[in-house]
């Protein structure tokens, strides 16, 4: 499978946007999907995840509350939800999948990566 992220850019503090992330291939509900992110000169972090049939979703701490993650398996996109953004929510957003059986929050838990998407927060 081959990811493609979009729907990153600009937003004030205390705004939204919408993160989608297209799964080429017939075998998008083999994987479990997450979000990371990678802010400059920091390490890339876990944000989101979610199982293959959306039974289970698990999130940062620090976006707890604020972000949502879902996927449609029809559509073969995960999506990421995020509210109440905050500066500090400026970073390179990745949707990564997984095979692996259980969910992972680890990058190492993921082999398959999409490009990334910009996202920045004015303050």
């Amino acid at each position: 499978v081959q990811l493609q992220a979009s729907g990153g850019g600009l937003v004030q503090a205390g705004g939204s946007q919408r993160l989608s992330c297209a799964a080429s291939g017939p075998t998008f509900n083999s994987y479990n999907m997450g979000w990371f992110r990678q802010a400059p000169g920091k390490e890339r972090e876990f944000v989101a995840a979610i199982s293959r049939y959306s039974s289970s979703t698990y999130y940062a701490d620090s976006v707890k509350g604020r972000f949502t993650i879902s996927r449609d398996n029809a559509k073969n996109t995960v999506y990421l939800q995020m509210n109440s953004l905050k500066p500090e929510d400026t970073a390179v957003y990745y949707c990564a999948a997984s095979a692996n059986p259980f969910v992972s929050f680890t990058t190492t838990g993921y082999a398959i990566w999409g490009q990334g998407t910009q996202v920045t927060v004015s303050s």
